[in-house]
């Protein structure tokens, strides 16, 4: 197999199990008989009768939520009348109420604390730097692996990257230049999103997190052939304690779980190019 083909739509590499994911395979709804990748011919507008279903469907929710929510912060009276004061109680997935780290190493954050908040920041942090449009450039593709893995294990991380990243059947089937740059007129998107974090494991200095998120990837511009799409997985990272500081050792990617999509329209290519360029990203922490 070829590492084009190894790489699905854009998928920035499974090669060795060392690259990032950008990319992927899931489907990417485009609106009917559509010359323009970014959805130049909308879909007409949904039926009245059904944007009033779905407009009652998210009030009532609401109103669900909002009671649920108003029942915690009572007493305890009406639990003990009711007789369910030893059932099960639902636990939120919440943030730890800390400040996340303040300093960057070659523009990674890092200093993370060495417990189960520091580590998933760890793991979220350093999935955005490894799904970055930096992995595509060579020097700061060498700046992200060293800082984000072991010192053991980077060097020869570096060479696996360095091999798939250089592909040039790779770079060709995702768009970009043999440099890994983007063609004149478009903008080369590779951003990960990450939506939550779990801890699978935590034992002294090591450590194993689940990082669930998307990822936005393609080019954005007019003349595009590879329109930015979405797409969702789970990585589980194994890190170690080294340094004063988590870092990578292994990880494992997989698919999803991957959300039903809203119908929603498409952006422009402007649109989609402007967001890139004005939006930045986040400092993450648990």
């Amino acid at each position: 197999m070829s590492l084009g083909d190894e790489h699905g739509h854009g998928d920035p590499a499974r090669a060795d199990e060392g690259l990032y994911a950008g990319g992927g395979q899931t489907r990417t709804r485009l609106p009917e008989r559509s010359t323009d990748p970014y959805g130049g011919a909308r879909r007409g507008p949904r039926s009245s009768s059904r944007s009033l279903i779905t407009v009652v469907a998210v009030v009532v929710l609401l109103v669900a939520a909002i009671a649920f929510a108003n029942r915690g912060g009572g007493s305890s009276s009406s639990a003990d009348s009711g007789g369910h004061g030893n059932d099960p109680k639902a636990a939120a997935t919440a943030p730890t109420g800390k400040r996340p780290v303040t300093t960057k190493t070659g523009g990674i954050p890092s200093g993370f604390a060495h417990d189960e908040q520091g580590v998933q920041s760890a793991a979220a942090n350093y999935s955005v730097a490894l799904g970055s449009a930096e992995m595509f450039v060579t020097a700061q593709r060498h700046r992200i692996v060293n800082n984000v893995y072991a010192p053991d294990v980077a060097a020869r991380r570096q060479a696996d990257l360095d091999r798939a990243y250089s592909d040039e059947k790779f770079l060709s089937n995702i768009g970009l230049d043999k440099d890994g740059t983007a063609p004149a007129g478009q903008t080369f998107v590779s951003r990960v999103v990450p939506v939550g974090t779990k801890v699978t494991s935590l034992s002294g200095d090591r450590a194993g997190v689940e990082v669930w998120y998307t990822s936005l990837f393609g080019l954005s511009g007019e003349a595009s052939t590879n329109p930015v799409s979405e797409s969702w997985y789970t990585t589980t990272y194994q890190l170690t304690w080294v340094d004063n500081d988590w870092k990578i050792t292994d990880f494992q990617q997989k698919d999803g779980p991957v959300p039903v999509g809203r119908d929603q329209r498409a952006s422009t290519a402007d649109d989609m190019t402007k967001a890139v360029e004005e939006y930045g990203g986040f400092t993450y922490a648990r």
